[in-house]
């Protein structure tokens, strides 16, 4: 059960965070972490003289009784208190996504987001546990992101653009060779693309994979492209089996100029880079993109085989 105060706190949260970016998540969660919600109204609800009702005797004036109670010690209308309920995400979560929040024994912020993310990505209850278990908020909610966005793109388009970076990526490629190179590893995402879709983000667009650009005298095929709807932009994204190496900035700032020239419209913004890799060294992979007018990120990703049989069924 949440308090009221609390409630009304998810509220004024959802309000500011209409334009999210990692700092102010990070602020709130760290706010609804440390505020001190009482649960003395609750109890005084249950000592009240209405504690103990027979139910078969009179329901509906009992009803009313509590309703009455309520409102007294809140001081508000009882459709006042039924708005904050019904505005608050916690009314828009199913009951067994709840469960699942209570049992993970999260902060109160860190569950807020959860809830937040679970309302607006559609999560079912299933999706919403995994996404705990892989530690979603701290891949998402981290200033040690690495990427350009700041010097490249325009706020707060950058800012959206951090906050919808993860680091790192999780992906259940069950059927991959432990030693996978990025053919596999591309044929494995597109035959999952839902899965995949899933851990890139909301509102995700799947648009073509070994896409292929003839420039000059020459053939590339750019490995995934993807579009954001947040974002308005495509999304290259580029895939590594290997670890960091400064020249794969470079393949990636090349495939964004192609995508930029040939695919991007007069409505969409800026393409932005998306580099996967095995691991980095932070400090390596912010000096490659320094001089880099194109925005890019750099993230590890991981292949998970995890996912119990009973969870994957219930994926998208």
């Amino acid at each position: 059960a949440y308090p009221l105060r609390a409630l009304q706190s998810f509220i004024e949260t959802d309000a500011k965070l209409i334009a999210p970016s990692v700092e102010k998540i990070a602020d709130e969660v760290r706010y609804l972490n440390d505020a001190q919600f009482t649960q003395e109204p609750l109890t005084q609800v249950q000592s009240a003289d209405n504690k103990e009702f027979i139910i078969a005797q009179e329901p509906l004036a009992q009803i009313h009784n509590v309703a009455q109670t309520v409102s007294d010690i809140y001081r508000m209308e009882i459709k006042d208190i039924e708005s904050v309920f019904m505005a608050s995400p916690v009314a828009r979560t199913n009951w067994a996504s709840h469960v699942i929040m209570l049992n993970s024994s999260l902060p109160l912020g860190v569950s807020y987001w959860y809830m937040k993310q679970s309302v607006e990505m559609g999560w079912s209850s299933n999706a919403l546990k995994i996404q705990i278990e892989t530690n979603l908020y701290s891949r998402q909610i981290s200033n040690n992101k690495v990427n350009n966005f700041t010097t490249t793109l325009p706020a707060p388009q950058s800012d959206l653009a951090n906050y919808l970076l993860k680091d790192p990526y999780i992906f259940d490629l069950a059927g991959t060779k432990e030693k996978a190179d990025e053919r596999d590893i591309e044929e494995q995402l597109v035959k999952h693309v839902t899965r995949y879709l899933l851990e890139m983000g909301n509102g995700f667009a799947f648009v073509a994979r070994q896409k292929h650009f003839q420039v000059g005298n020459s053939d590339f095929y750019a490995d995934l492209i993807l579009y954001s709807i947040p974002l308005h932009a495509y999304i290259v994204v580029e895939l590594k089996a290997t670890p960091f190496k400064p020249e794969y900035a470079g393949q990636l700032n090349f495939y964004i100029n192609v995508v930029d020239d040939k695919l991007r419209g007069e409505n969409d913004n800026k393409t932005i880079g998306l580099l996967l890799c095995k691991g980095k060294d932070e400090v390596v992979a912010q000096y490659a993109l320094t001089g880099y007018d194109q925005p890019i990120g750099i993230s590890d990703y991981q292949l998970s085989k995890a996912i119990p049989e009973n969870l994957k069924s219930a994926l998208p």
